[in-house]
């Protein structure tokens, strides 16, 4: 027998099967994001960098009105799969379409508060809605 471990085995359509079905929910809604992300052309989260510019795709996952130094700011956590960011709008307290569980693309320098990645007033695209 060879010392080959399982990831450098090739993988067949039964391993792949069984794989899929053994995962959570939740790993396989992560692993569609990140195949989403990928034929997107968007940079993954968890690869993105302070001061690094962007272009990012994912589920918003939570939207809040969380007001900064005294101006209203809406807050969204983009999760891509690989990654949570916060997108934040300075002056906004709602903006149409940004809402849980909606798809977009959002484009911007990244920066780093508290420790988490953070775009600030991004440009930002909607997914159609009925591709989920």
């Amino acid at each position: 027998m060879s010392a080959v471990s399982r990831s450098e085995k090739p993988v067949g359509r039964l391993r792949r099967m069984l794989d899929r079905l053994s995962s959570s929910q939740e790993d396989l809604e992560s692993e569609e994001l990140r195949e989403d992300a990928e034929t997107a052309g968007c940079t993954r989260i968890g690869d993105c960098h302070d001061r690094q510019i962007v272009t990012v795709t994912g589920t918003l996952r939570t939207v809040t009105l969380r007001p900064r130094a005294g101006v209203p700011a809406l807050e969204a956590e983009l999760f891509d799969g690989s990654a949570a960011l916060d997108v934040v709008w300075l002056g906004r307290r709602s903006i149409v379409g940004i809402e849980p569980g909606r798809k977009l693309i959002a484009s911007g320098r990244i920066s780093m508060s508290r420790g988490r990645r953070v775009l600030f007033n991004p440009k930002y695209e909607l997914r159609p809605l009925g591709r989920e």
